[in-house]
């Protein structure tokens, strides 16, 4: 019995296209695009001498690229979590990206493997689109995640802020300074567009909008009012961060409860693959009596139609709203 190598040998080209695209990231926009960096990327530029108008710009503008250019072909599958991700990638390097990637890809199927031309193309171009996809994907979710854990404490500062007499705009600035990122370049660039006069709940409003986050949307809709109506903002925020604490908590508390839901629902949706894999790779000829017969390629789209089937069942039963 011989076992081939090949598919191990796609999985480490797949697994060096993620690693590329994250070195050429890092490389470009340095360490402290990456989320781990303790001092956020604003605070960065400004160090590194550019001008705080020009910080603010080059910030809007990658913010806000994305769903400008949804129209760029292979592009659009990325855009919205591009823009929750805030790659700095213009959407055309990205497009560059993949097709560098796909070529690299290529160059490793070969040397590599035994594939014919046709597959080997097929395969590089799936690897250089799906591995920027996966990255991007990545970044958005860890994002996500970092914001939704940053913002209570965010709220909490700002209205330690407001209690000893800091303006609103001046709390803003001061999260903006002590917050790292993503909630610190955020919130940097909101304090710096309120300087040049724009209305800090429109702002607040437009990163909860840009970002889809509920917790947010409460923050914007909480300065609205009290901009419109009075009170005591301090006290109102006070509320929120034990709000948006509770909600979190509980968003945690559902994960680790359909935690084991959702192995299990990826399992039993990946194993039927990776058992085809198996056989194929150990015994090749396993299938030689049956795929000639008239049943086979029937059977094998209803065996794939129930494969999907399982997979958006399994994502239903595991998805709950909080």
């Amino acid at each position: 019995m011989v076992i081939s190598a090949e598919p191990l040998i796609y999985g480490l080209i797949f697994v060096a296209v993620l690693v590329l695209v994250e070195g050429i990231y890092l490389t470009v926009f340095g360490k402290s695009i990456s989320l781990n960096s303790r001092v956020n990327r604003r605070l960065d530029l400004l160090e590194k001498g550019a001008g705080r108008e020009e910080v603010l710009e080059q910030l809007r503008k990658e913010m806000h690229q994305h769903m400008n250019s949804k129209g760029i072909p292979l592009y659009s599958i990325l855009a919205l979590k591009a823009q929750k991700a805030n790659i700095a990638f213009t959407p055309g390097q990205l497009v560059m990206i993949m097709v560098a990637l796909s070529g690299i890809a290529y160059f490793g199927l070969t040397v590599g493997t035994e594939a014919g031309t046709p597959v080997r193309i097929a395969v590089a171009v799936l690897m250089g689109v799906g591995g920027v996809f996966v990255w991007v994907n990545n970044k958005a979710k860890k994002r996500m995640a970092l914001l939704e854990e940053q913002l209570p404490d965010a709220v909490e500062l700002m209205v330690r802020s407001l209690r000893v007499g800091h303006p609103f705009s001046s709390a803003i600035q001061i999260v903006s300074n002590e917050v790292a990122d993503p909630l610190g370049s955020e919130m940097g660039v909101i304090a710096d567009e309120s300087a040049y006069g724009r209305d800090v709940g429109e702002s607040l409003k437009a990163l909860a909008e840009r970002m889809d986050m509920q917790d947010l949307r409460f923050l914007a809709v909480a300065v609205t009012i009290q901009q419109t109506s009075g009170g005591n903002l301090a006290e109102i925020l006070e509320g929120l961060a034990k709000v948006v604490r509770s909600r979190f908590k509980l968003f945690r508390r559902v994960k680790a409860i359909t935690a084991e839901a959702k192995w299990s629902g990826t399992f039993l949706s990946v194993f039927p693959l990776l058992a085809l894999v198996m056989i194929n790779v150990i015994q090749p000829d396993y299938y030689d009596e049956v795929k000639e017969t008239a049943a086979f390629i029937p059977a094998c789209l209803v065996v794939a139609g129930f494969l999907v089937a399982n997979v958006f069942v399994m994502k239903t039963l595991v998805n709950i709203k909080v």
